[in-house]
């Protein structure tokens, strides 16, 4: 962790509300927040571990946008727009696959190269006077960040990764993270989709306050120690210490026991378990025995996908592989107690009875994410929800009263 940088403090008066109830539930507003806000911004698609040869592929959907990532003849990894530029088939169906040296489209036919140039369309004569050359695959904004592939559909307000996750440089360095290997079993992880709004998955996550009371493993294993610090920028970083005790609960005290100590770590992180938010809806963990992303996908104002994928260290002993198994279980155990969170919470919102958050400070981490969704749009800032029709106007108009004042 860079030392130089100062985690937000906590006020000693501050607002301690949360946006309010309608946000949660408007069309009009999740129109706007897939715009301005989840494609403006960078998300997490992968690692490089996981397409590690020629031709090996990922995909990603997200918001009706569909990327393809892929690793070319001369060992690059691009990212582009999985649809032909014939008549937008996708080029690649599932999660992730191989290709021997192209890119067939199922379709009709037409053959891309790895680097995302157009190789021939089939009857070429049938087109005219076709250039390939305007016809490759369109790309799609990405960076690679210590291994991890961020991708972004639209420009936004958000620096580069290297730039936005700095601070976090010695962290993932010493972490090795560009070394990590993509994990066959429960390698990618998804959730049946919750019926909530993205922001509830989100408002759970992004505070440590109902650890205690919510998660049994995790305070058996961390409690004691945990902690939540929120940075300028929209990036935080979690960290609880493991191993002062032995643990109640089984897979706790099992996992205290096999999990030995890197000692190529620094001795910070060698019995602690991190996680590093991005703003909007992202995290990346790491434990001494691994490390995995995860967020949170809407496919609909009501309908939120949890997922990501898990990796693995190189080499890995017995009992190092026991540690990362037993982790997993208690991570997994840990998803489930925060996707009934997540309902419940979303589903209070539409109750005459509901009036507001009233945030602790151990929660300052919901109020700082709610704070940037204010600062791009400003329409969550009204008590009341406007009119649906009017709720993008309103917002455009807010935005430039707020910027003429400035």
């Amino acid at each position: 962790m860079n030392q130089s940088l100062k985690a937000i403090p906590v006020p000693n008066d501050w607002d301690r509300r949360g946006l309010p109830g309608w946000t949660y539930h408007s069309e009009a507003l999740f129109d706007l927040e897939c715009s301005e806000v989840l494609l403006t911004h960078w998300q997490i698609a992968g690692h490089v571990s996981d397409v590690p040869g020629q031709g090996d592929w990922l995909a990603f959907d997200f918001l009706n946008e569909r990327a393809l990532i892929v690793r070319g003849k001369d060992g690059v990894v691009r990212a582009f727009h999985n649809l032909c530029r014939h008549r937008g088939a996708r080029l690649v169906d599932g999660e992730a696959g191989q290709c021997k040296s192209a890119m067939v489209c199922p379709f009709h036919g037409w053959v891309y190269n790895l680097d995302g140039t157009l190789r021939g369309a089939a009857r070429p004569e049938s087109f005219g006077d076709m250039d390939r050359a305007e016809f490759g695959l369109k790309p799609v904004e990405m960076e690679i960040w210590h291994g991890f592939i961020f991708l972004r559909f639209r420009p936004g307000p958000q620096p580069s990764v290297a730039e936005l996750m700095k601070p976090f440089d010695a962290d993932f360095e010493a972490y090795r993270a560009e070394e990590l290997l993509s994990t066959e079993a429960f390698g990618r992880w998804t959730f049946e989709p919750l019926p909530v709004n993205w922001k509830s998955v989100r408002d759970v996550d992004n505070e440590g306050y109902h650890v205690a009371m919510a998660h049994p493993a995790l305070q058996d294993l961390y409690g004691r120690t945990y902690r939540d610090l929120v940075y300028p920028g929209g990036i935080s970083h979690s960290i609880g210490e493991f191993g002062d005790k032995p643990g109640r609960l089984w897979s706790v005290k099992l996992y205290t026991k096999f999990s030995p100590e890197r000692e190529w770590l620094p001795e910070r992180l060698r019995r602690s378990w991190t996680y590093y938010g991005i703003f909007p809806n992202s995290v990346i963990a790491f434990t001494p025995d691994g490390a995995q992303y995860y967020h949170d996908i809407p496919l609909s104002l009501n309908e939120t996908v949890v997922g990501g994928r898990l990796y693995r260290r190189a080499h890995e002993t017995r009992e190092e592989r026991a540690a990362r198994y037993l982790a997993y279980r208690i991570d997994r155990e840990t998803s489930y107690e925060d996707q009934q969170l997540s309902i419940w919470s979303n589903e209070s919102m539409k109750s005459s009875a509901f009036d507001d958050f009233h945030l602790s400070d151990l929660e300052f981490g919901v109020r700082a994410h709610h704070d940037r969704l204010r600062a791009l749009l400003p329409v969550v800032t009204l008590d009341a929800a406007p009119p649906e029709d009017e709720l993008a106007h309103i917002n455009e108009e807010m935005r430039s009263a707020g910027a003429k004042t400035q």
